[in-house]
């Protein structure tokens, strides 16, 4: 046992030691705006992103993680079947984890590529929250075996955050925990879960669907990940302390100069955490050292030390000690103190919600609303409360979506107790749909605002083609109509056109005689809908017939938004050839 102990202080000491030199090594690489307090945790003020995009909740709800950094040796990039070399078992990731990480950057390449995503990225924070699923102890689906829960969010050295799944994912009724491989909590997981295997469920403790759900919440803001202050602020959405982004940085740097591919359930596991600050605490999986989750199959983590608390020494009275002396009476036992209550969250006090001056949310398709949705938390007596979160959630049949492509998004109430939803993006579907605002951990009614999407407008068309269009009775037009729309002069793309065969210029009544389209089927049809400009405001419309009627008729095409053209279409027999006079019979006598 002693040497037990003696093998865990020199363990301690050489990772305080090498945690102090890659700290003071990222220092000079962090965020100018970033600051931490005593305890390394930052407030919401310190990690306000500096674009117009609000603060929201953290993935984890910053919930402990582990604080080992990798060796300061470069990584070995020769495989290991195991984790007694420190420097390649470090660099090394199980296979199935690896596998998930770098199909997780590959789906966000094509989703989100001005986000810049890359694997190692996602590797770095596997490594800190979970240890690379404990080791990659995950099956052939990449779901790990047994469940990774968290220390549950009481308020005790944590964040308070009450249940928000009804113990679903963390098995726990009263307050949420952390939860799979990359630590969501439930409440974050409930609008950024991805299925990354394609087995159709959005599983927390799957790997390949926890690395997709954290590549799209890093992505969220359109951040570009290659941009050094973009990357702080992404990392410190994750988990908001400074501590957490230095070590995240440091396994980043680590995986990018070289990593491999290692067996799953080979990988080593990390023996410090975050929250771990009592000295010789034991550092097996499971205990105040160990993983950031349980490791038996389905159990929820015991209560967990608080690190502003640390545990009282507890000793025995000393039976070689002088004792107390007779003539000095007993004192009266003191009564243990009452635990007091504590104080309600602001989430407690947050009795209804409010339109916080939101009006007017409509937007041409595939446009971004002018108006961001705000929404106001109350107490009863009409009081702000800030510090609470609120879901904002894409609701109906529609294809718009929150900047990112994501339908759900959360975002914590300032000090005027205002919420500002992230920009919403029309897609192509027109037609009206709900955003709703609800408080995350509280049931109270949630608010609706109805945003309605318009159709593409043009208020111009013009003719690309000079050629006269003429035909024969009973024949095919040879050119085919070609129009370009636009807006205030801009090209107008994926602009809807209507055209329509009209009696008269006079009479837009659809004309029964003269040049028609063909449908599937080969019938005549003398009104077209459906056809819209491409990439560069050009239509080119289907082939134009006629029957036998001759005459000049009107083809007039309109689109929403004021747009409108007339071309004339001529129908007509072919003018016979005019004889050449030096071929015709000579009247003249003989000579």
């Amino acid at each position: 046992m002693a040497a037990h102990f003696d093998r865990r202080l020199r363990k301690a000491a050489v990772t305080t030691t090498v945690a102090a030199v890659a700290v003071a090594a990222l220092s000079a690489s962090q965020a100018p705006d970033v600051t931490a307090d005593g305890n390394g945790r930052q407030t919401t003020a310190d990690n306000m992103p500096t674009s117009d995009t609000p603060p929201e909740e953290s993935a984890t709800g910053n919930s402990p993680y582990y604080t080992d950094l990798p060796p300061l040796n470069s990584p070995n990039p020769s495989p290991t079947t195991g984790p007694s070399s420190p420097g390649s078992s470090e660099a090394g990731i199980p296979a199935t984890v690896l596998d998930a990480y770098k199909k997780a950057e590959s789906e966000l390449r094509r989703a989100k590529p001005g986000c810049n995503l890359p694997w190692q990225l996602l590797a770095a924070i596997g490594k800190v929250e979970s240890g690379q699923a404990r080791g990659g102890r995950v099956d052939a689906n990449g779901t790990t075996i047994g469940r990774i829960i968290g220390p549950q969010l009481d308020g005790n050295g944590f964040a308070l955050i009450k249940d928000t799944d009804n113990g679903v994912y963390d098995g726990n009724s009263s307050y949420d925990n952390a939860v799979g491989p990359m630590q969501f909590i439930p409440s974050t997981w409930a609008w950024a879960g991805r299925d990354g295997n394609g087995d159709g469920k959005e599983d927390p403790n799957n790997v390949y669907d926890a690395a997709l759900a954290a590549g799209h919440y890093l992505c969220r803001f359109d951040w570009d990940l290659s941009d050094q202050g973009d990357l702080n602020r992404a990392i410190l959405s994750y988990n908001n302390s400074q501590d957490y982004l230095n070590t995240v940085l440091s396994w980043l740097e680590h995986y990018r100069k070289g990593t491999h591919e290692i067996p799953d359930g080979t990988g080593s596991l990390p023996v410090g955490r975050s929250d771990d600050t009592a000295a010789g605490a034991d550092p097996s999986p499971g205990g105040a050292g160990g993983s950031t989750g349980s490791q038996t199959p389905g159990a929820t983590p015991g209560p967990t030390r608080s690190p502003s608390k640390p545990p009282s020494s507890g000793k025995p009275t000393d039976p070689g000690g002088p004792s107390t002396s007779p003539s000095t009476p007993p004192k009266d036992p003191t009564p243990p103190a009452e635990t007091p209550t504590p104080p309600p969250t602001p989430t407690d006090t947050v009795h209804h919600l409010e339109n916080a001056g939101t009006t007017g949310l409509t937007a041409i398709a595939g446009d971004t609303f002018a108006k961001k949705i705000s929404t106001r938390a109350e107490t009863k007596a009409g009081e702000a409360v800030g510090k609470v979160r609120i879901r904002f959630t894409v609701v109906g049949d529609t294809d718009a979506a929150f900047t990112g492509g994501d339908k759900v998004a959360a975002v914590t109430t300032n000090a005027s107790g205002v919420a500002v939803a992230p920009a919403l993006v029309a897609g192509e579907q027109t037609g009206g749909f709900t955003v709703r605002a609800t408080v995350i951990g509280r049931t109270v009614p949630g608010l609706d605002y109805k945003a309605t999407v318009t159709e593409r407008v043009a208020d111009a068309l013009a003719s690309t083609g000079e050629t006269e269009l003429t035909c024969t009775p009973g024949g095919e037009f040879a050119d085919p109509v070609q129009v370009k729309a636009t807006l205030k002069g801009a090209v107008a793309d994926q602009v809807a056109v209507t055209a329509t065969l009209i009696k008269s210029k006079d009479d837009p009544t659809e004309n029964d005689k003269g040049p028609y389209f063909k449908d599937a089927d080969g019938k005549a049809v003398r009104t077209l809908t459906g056809r819209k400009t491409d990439a560069n405001g050009l239509l080119e419309l289907p082939k134009l017939f006629a029957d036998d009627a001759e005459g000049t008729y009107v083809l007039r095409l309109t689109t929403p938004g004021g747009g409108r053209l007339d071309i004339t279409l001529k129908v007509a027999k072919a003018a016979e050839p005019t004889p050449d006079p030096s071929t015709e019979p000579s009247t003249a006598p003989e000579a």
